[in-house]
């Protein structure tokens, strides 16, 4: 044997799992086929938002949370439809990770030494009713760091175990096999990659160098899922989201590629729900890219008005921040549209100061390096859009500012091959939405939504621009954002059991293989079912690595 345990991939689930095992004294090979930069994988670039329920942080807002609450609210999201079968496993996965958001979650974080913005954000609104997708109060806890900071600690224990002996980081190595004899899982075998000295998320040579082949007890698969690879997505993007967009950008670095799905199941494992999926419709074009095609997502306030690709407000629930595969959904079966990849927000210069922020740890560079007082200098205290938002708005493609309604969308037309905005109609509709302004109340469902988020003191102090009409000049200039569909998740994969052991087409656990993180759908083949809560991809890396850690230690010792 090379190692009591072969963990595939090392990003966050896979660094998870090592931790779990070396520091229960077991050896582990750890096999990626990118290079030691890479080390923690996408998450790394995540904005580091983690679900958690009834937490001190939220206590302290005046939000008052419960596991009931929370599992309500999961149940409503998810949807699932395939109970006595695809989604056996998922349901129990989900009932177990919002009981562990609801408890020991926080306290496990600490110890690893990860804490929290004191604001908690108020993710996925929701489709408005109270039993269908969506939040129900804010669970969006920033860790500081970002996701870098939430990666930190389980790159550090793995280099820590490297020295101790402990652990053997295979870098470069792609496999292309498991090894299963006699129905039993004994180590891998693929393709050597020539040495890649490219930065971190920089896409890298497939050049092959050479073979190679290690054996183990057990083999855990952590390898991420599809979202990288576009014509993958649209193979298995289901019909109820209409057709694929012919054009995307993409959310994740260019290996995560989902080889690692198909190469399990050629294996023995089972996989299951593979037409859920995660995308986001608020995507723009990276002005300073470092993976190919690379987008980032806006993470807007429930003020920016949006518009389909050729000019029709989008009805509720598909509102800023609400409802992202509703909203995808809509983009991709109405009338008219299934020609057009594309969106439109338009704001004021007073909504991008106050409601714009950007997905990723990159993009947020005061809450990475843990600069409580930038934090507070630049979001807080400071006058204008963050730093990061501010060079998109003078940078990025896909935004433009006029001083008035007919410039900008004469500038918005001239970023589509043909001009498919007509600036009379997408007047009077912001008229009427204006409108509404005049009292207190309002039957416009969207300026209900700011005035309820306004209620909650996160978002009135920094997430909330106070109600304004769009047409108001001493709020412009105006601001048009076009907006592409962003590849994000994958939502199904190995189906496993509580242990995260991959279970066979039989529903028996293929003996001495596990699967953790996006590769098995977070947990179980699907635990968010059709619909994320948000804040919940990066705990699902962390949970289901922790348990595949912890069953492979019992099954080696």
């Amino acid at each position: 044997m090379d190692a009591d345990v072969i963990v595939v991939g090392a990003g966050l689930a896979g660094l998870v799992a090592a931790h779990e095992l070396t520091s229960r004294g077991r050896r582990v090979a750890l096999v990626d086929q990118e290079n030691a930069a890479n080390l923690g994988g996408q998450a790394f670039w995540s904005f580091g938002g983690l679900f958690l329920v009834d937490s001190p942080e939220q206590r302290r807002l005046g939000v008052k949370d419960s596991l009931d609450l929370a599992w309500s609210d999961w149940q409503g999201s998810a949807g699932f439809d395939r109970t006595e079968d695809e989604d056996s496993w998922a349901v129990r996965w989900a009932r177990a990770y919002v009981e562990w958001a609801a408890g020991e979650k926080r306290s496990w974080l600490a110890g690893h030494g990860i804490t929290f913005l004191p604001t908690v954000g108020w993710a996925e609104r929701g489709d408005l009713r109270a039993g269908g997708h969506g939040n129900s109060v804010p669970r969006f806890h920033i860790a500081w760091g970002t996701g870098t900071g939430v990666v930190e600690p389980f790159v550090r224990y793995a280099k820590q175990a490297a020295r101790d002996g402990l652990l053997t980081f295979h870098h470069r190595h792609r496999v292309d096999h498991l090894i299963v004899e006699d129905g039993t899982a004994r180590g891998v075998r693929g393709t050597v990659l020539a040495e890649d000295r490219s930065p971190r998320g920089v896409a890298s040579n497939r050049d092959a160098v050479g073979e190679f082949a290690l054996a183990a007890r057990v083999v855990i698969v952590t390898s991420g899922g599809i979202g990288g690879d576009h014509d993958v997505v649209r193979r298995h993007w289901p019909e109820r989201l209409g057709t694929p967009p012919a054009e995307m950008v993409t959310g994740v670095p260019a290996y995560v590629d989902g080889r690692m799905l198909d190469i399990s199941a050629e294996a023995g494992a089972r996989l299951v729900n593979r037409d859920r999926m995660w995308h986001y419709t608020e995507g723009v074009r990276n002005w300073d890219p470092i993976w190919p095609g690379h987008g980032i997502r806006i993470l807007p306030g429930p003020s920016s008005m949006w518009f389909d690709a050729l000019g029709r407000r989008l009805p509720e629930p598909c509102l800023p921040g609400y409802d992202t595969l509703g909203t995808l959904r809509h983009l991709r079966t109405a009338d008219g549209l299934a020609d057009h990849d594309h969106s439109w927000f338009i704001l004021t210069q007073k909504i991008i100061e106050k409601e714009f922020a950007l997905s990723g740890s990159e993009q947020n560079p005061d809450i990475t390096a843990k600069d409580r007082a930038g934090f507070l200098r630049e979001r807080v205290l400071g006058k204008g859009a963050p730093g990061p938002v501010d060079a998109f708005l003078r940078e990025g493609a896909d935004f433009v500012t006029a001083p008035n309604l007919e410039q900008l969308v004469d500038r918005m037309n001239g970023l589509t091959d043909k001009p498919l905005l007509d600036a009379a109609s997408i007047r009077r509709q912001i008229e009427a939405r204006d409108l509404q302004l005049a009292n207190p109340y309002a039957k416009d469902a969207q300026i209900q939504g700011i005035r309820n988020a306004r209620r909650y003191i996160g978002d009135r102090l920094g997430r909330v621009a106070a109600p304004h009409r769009i047409l108001d000049p001493a709020a412009g200039p105006l601001i048009g954002v076009k907006l592409h569909v962003l590849t994000r998740k994958t939502l199904g994969g190995i189906q496993t059991d509580l242990d995260s052991r991959a279970l066979g087409a039989d529903g028996t656990p293929v003996e001495g293989l596990y699967a953790a993180g996006e590769v098995a759908g977070f947990g179980g083949g699907g635990v968010h079912g059709y619909n994320a809560l948000e804040g919940t991809f990066l705990g699902g890396c962390l949970f289901s690595g922790r348990a595949a850690g912890r069953a492979a230690a019992r099954q080696t010792a």
